[in-house]
C-alpha cells in the first residue's frame, strides 16, 4: 500500500507552526473535518485526545501517528502536517515532533486500521524518506514526495 493511496493533496501540509500538542491535534481535526464534514470537528478532536490519553502515539525519531476511531467515519482518511519547529508530543524517545501522520478510521474495522498504521509506521521508519518529508517547504512540495514514494 503506498501512502499517496491514504493521503490526499489537501490532506498534505508542510510548514505549520504550532507550539502545543493540543493545538496541533486542534488542526488536525480542522482538516479532517473539511474532508468530512458529516464528522463535527469536536469529536474528532475528541477521538484524537482519547486515543492521546492511552499513551503517546508519538513513536520516536520526531514522528507521531494521532490516530481515532470514529463510529461516523465513513473511509478512512490520513493527513500529513510537517511542523516547521518540532513540539513536545510526549513522544517514547522524548524528542520533540516535527512530523505528523494522522489517521481517522471508521470504527470496528481493527484489521484495516491495524494494517494501515503498520504501513504508515513501515514508511516512516525510511530515514531517506522522512528526510526529504521534511525538507519540503510548500504543500505541493510535499504531496510530490508522497507520491514518488516507493
Amino acid at each position: 500500500m503506498k501512502l499517496s493511496s491514504l493521503i490526499c493533496q489537501d490532506c498534505s501540509k508542510a510548514v505549520v507552526l504550532f507550539n502545543s500538542k493540543k493545538r496541533i491535534l486542534e488542526f488536525i481535526s480542522e482538516l479532517a473535518h473539511k474532508k468530512m464534514p458529516y464528522l463535527p470537528q469536536q469529536d474528532i478532536l475528541t477521538a484524537l485526545l482519547a486515543r492521546e490519553k492511552l499513551g503517546s502515539t508519538g513513536i520516536g525519531r520526531g514522528i507521531a501517528i494521532p490516530h481515532g476511531r470514529m463510529s461516523g467515519a465513513q473511509e478512512p482518511l490520513a493527513l500529513i502536517l510537517i511542523s516547521e519547529t518540532a513540539i513536545n508530543f510526549d513522544a517514547i524517545d522524548n524528542r520533540p515532533v516535527d512530523i505528523f501522520v494522522a489517521l481517522i478510521v471508521p470504527d470496528g474495522d481493527n484489521q484495516q486500521h491495524l494494517k494501515t498504521l503498520a504501513t504508515i509506521a513501515d514508511k516512516l521508519n525510511d530515514k531517506e524518506f522522512c528526510k526529504q518529508l521534511r525538507a519540503a517547504k510548500s504543500d505541493e512540495a510535499l504531496y510530490q514526495v508522497i507520491l514518488n514514494q516507493s
